[in-house]
């Protein structure tokens, strides 16, 4: 884990100021050991490693050991209000450590779980983690694509493929990867001039690479679809050419509208558009954007032309809800790229920290009393 351990005038600035002066009060009047339960208020996946490798590193700037005790191991599911760990120490060395503590645990947890999700959704389905671009700096990136790889493994436990890796070298080691992965984005096409120029150039430059191609940009999915496999064919026939869906929610996929995506789904899935629950549901399944119809129709596309072992790979909010509807629809995605694991309530992600023990004696506020150990019983 890399997230940077502060010094102490860093902390100093980045904690909430009634910490910083409760441990300038306790420092004053004595010091107590004190443990603190941390939870959340909502059901997560465990995902504590970011929070107890920094909280380690701190204790060991300071001279101090912090004794934190894990409830769940990493990967476990947790409940609403369930403590995720206990960390038992010096009052002093630990008060002005809370808020970056919470930072580090609550997010990781919430999104380690829609990423749980999403894996077991589509479990023949592996995942690229595209979260980066939609992080709020380099410490919530790091945040997401650790919680991302720990939802994996949990889904991976169960037999889904999960992630197989992320879209840059930074945190391309938290999947087991040694780089990001990714062949080219919108700019590239326009910079082309065609979508099937961008393909040659791409391969002219990365000839010993597979070759996944963006097909959306002038609106001809299924057109410039088929055009980069002829010219392709080889790579095509031979299982290294995928292509990538990222139509755009305000418009139809080529040769779709309403009815015709019906049709598909009549052909593929009729199941699927009978139980539709929802508005959104529906949208998934026949609205405009990167739809299960979108989907099957590249399919039935590139089957009918010879292509079958041309893949598909599918971006474009696909989180937890969409990725439901996916399997509902027995959708034939070979790879999903994301970013929507990173929580979409973001007060969801609020973890909470409450001090049950002073100098051993149980004490916690009113309304906290779940948070106590439960008392051991007499053997006797």
């Amino acid at each position: 884990m890399s997230l940077s351990p502060l010094n102490e005038a860093e902390i100093t600035a980045r904690t909430d100021a009634y910490f910083n002066r409760t441990r300038a009060v306790v420092a004053r009047f004595g010091d107590k050991r004190v443990t603190y339960a941390v939870f959340l208020r909502r059901p997560v996946v465990c995902a504590p490693a970011l929070m107890v490798d920094w909280l380690n590193a701190v204790a060991a700037s300071r001279g101090e050991t912090f004794e934190i005790e894990l409830m769940h191991q990493e990967g476990e599911w947790v409940g609403a209000g369930e403590p995720l760990v206990y960390i038992t120490g010096s009052m002093q060395a630990l008060t002005d450590l809370e808020t970056l503590i919470l930072q580090k645990i609550g997010a990781a947890c919430v999104a380690a779980h829609n990423a749980f999700q999403m894996c077991v959704a589509l479990p023949k389905t592996t995942f690229l983690a595209m979260d980066a671009r939609h992080c709020a700096g380099a410490e919530m990136q790091e945040i997401m694509a650790y919680a991302a790889a720990v939802g994996s493994r949990a889904a991976k436990a169960e037999g889904a493929k999960g992630f197989i890796g992320n879209a840059n070298d930074w945190t391309a080691h938290y999947f087991g990867a040694p780089t990001g992965y990714g062949t080219m984005p919108h700019a590239l096409i326009g910079y082309a001039g065609s979508t099937l120029r961008a393909a040659e150039m791409f391969a002219e430059t990365f000839p010993d690479e597979d070759l996944t191609v963006l097909v959306d940009y002038f609106g001809r999915e299924i057109t410039d679809a088929l055009a980069v496999c002829r010219h392709f064919s080889e790579m095509a026939h031979a299982g290294r050419m995928a292509v990538r869906l990222d139509t755009h929610g305000g418009r139809f996929l080529e040769g779709l509208d309403p009815q015709e995506s019906y049709a598909v789904l009549e052909r593929h899935a009729p199941g699927a558009l009978r139980r539709y629950r929802s508005q959104n549901e529906l949208r998934y399944l026949i609205g405009t954007g990167v739809s299960a119809a979108a989907i099957w129709k590249m399919r039935e596309s590139l089957n009918q032309a010879g292509f079958e072992r041309v893949r598909i790979v599918a971006s474009s909010g696909f989180g937890v809800e969409k990725c439901s509807v996916m399997a509902d629809a027995s959708t034939p995605i070979d790879v999903v790229g994301t970013g929507s694991f990173i929580p979409e309530i973001w007060s969801e992600t609020y973890a909470t920290a409450d001090i049950i023990a002073y100098d051993g004696e149980p004490m916690v506020k009113i309304g906290r009393e779940f948070l106590l150990r439960p008392a051991k019983r007499d053997p006797g």
